[in-house]
């Protein structure tokens, strides 16, 4: 009897074994499943690298869109993947995400850490200041900290050449400017093209308005139609998303009288597209601001181990990062050269464009 008890508890305790030896075998299965899981999202490339936009946004058709496709044209020529370990962007609705989405990047662990804009200048510092191991650039403003790399433009010579375009192509002596936030960037804009248009023509006259935004098109649409009803017509905005009302106005006078002489000059990026209404565009040109390729420059030194941490490094025209983009024939050849003679003493030296306001005499 004790025998077969003996027996019977043995049959139990191998049963319970082999049980367990199986839970054993599928809860490790289980765990090499979710490791190679981690490990293939977790595969990083040689570097990364994302920005942070600030509340213009990704499809601001300016500034952050240029940014956005310097990081995707880095990414497409170091064979990189969008995401963890390659690169990637967070969008920032308003002030309050430039923090967050910044930590957020950093806790992914990407290398380089763009943030787009003045406006990020105090959450790059901060962030910096925190996370010493971890580089960042921050595009239009500077830093003083060891691992961030500041990136600032002559903006003044492209409002420069912007400024001469419109002087020579206005029929109306009036044109104006549109900024969005009235900061130093900004203000660099509005002095080169004071000074373009001048240089051509000191009669001409010059409405200047800021929005106070760069994401609100509803108030670059009303500043236009006010400057357009009271004779302008041709507008330079510096003002990110909000220069979209802008376009939608003087599209909207466009297709309401195809003879009407309304233009737009765009600002960072080539916004010919943007000025598309039916068989007409209202893009005169754009003072282009080389962003994309500025951060690949920068992308490409973090990644030979050559980040310029500490360092500002300003861009120009004798740099090739700012100019202006193709009129596709609407400045007529004649004036092209005028402004080219301007390009070439403003690369010579012979010309000093302000980056400030002047005082009205």
């Amino acid at each position: 009897m004790k025998k077969r008890r003996f027996s019977l508890l043995l049959a139990a305790m191998l049963v319970v074994s082999v049980f367990l030896a199986a839970c054993g075998t599928d809860k490790g299965k289980k765990e090499e499943n979710n490791n190679a899981g981690s490990d293939t999202s977790g595969e990083k490339s040689e570097f990364s690298v994302a920005m942070v936009t600030d509340v213009g946004g990704i499809d601001d058709k300016s500034f952050n869109t240029s940014a956005w496709k310097g990081i995707q044209d880095f990414g497409a020529d170091n064979n990189m993947e969008r995401g963890d370990g390659g690169y990637d962007y967070l969008q920032s609705n308003d002030d309050s995400d430039y923090m967050p989405n910044l930590n957020r990047l950093v806790q992914r662990d990407f290398d380089l850490i763009f943030g787009v804009g003045f406006i990020i200048v105090d959450a790059i510092n901060e962030i910096a200041e925190q996370r010493p191991d971890t580089n960042f650039a921050i595009i239009d403003g500077e830093v003083d900290q060891p691992n961030v790399a500041s990136i600032l433009f002559k903006d003044q010579e492209a409002g420069y050449l912007a400024g001469v375009a419109a002087a020579l192509m206005t029929e109306s002596n009036k044109v104006g400017f549109v900024g969005g936030m009235d900061i130093p960037v900004i203000e660099r804009f509005e002095a080169g093209f004071v000074a373009g248009v001048e240089a051509v023509n000191p009669d001409i006259k010059i409405d200047i308005d800021y929005t106070g935004a760069f994401d609100k098109a509803e108030l670059g649409k009303a500043t236009a139609n006010l400057m357009y009803s009271s004779g302008v017509d041709i507008i330079f905005h510096a003002s990110g998303a909000t220069g979209n009302g802008v376009f939608a106005e003087a599209k909207e006078r466009k297709s309401a009288n195809p003879d009407a002489n309304i233009w737009v000059i765009g600002v960072d990026s080539d916004q010919y597209d943007e000025g598309q209404v039916g068989e007409h565009n209202v893009t005169l040109t754009s003072a282009l601001k080389r962003v994309d390729a500025s951060v690949v420059d920068i992308a490409e030194l973090a990644k030979k181990g050559e980040f310029p941490g500490g360092e500002t490094i300003v861009y120009g025209i004798n740099e090739d990062r700012v100019g202006l983009a193709d009129s596709r024939g609407a400045i007529p050849e004649d004036v092209n050269a005028k402004i080219q003679e301007y390009i070439e003493k403003v690369t010579s030296g012979e010309i000093e464009v302000p980056t400030e306001r002047q005082k009205k005499k």
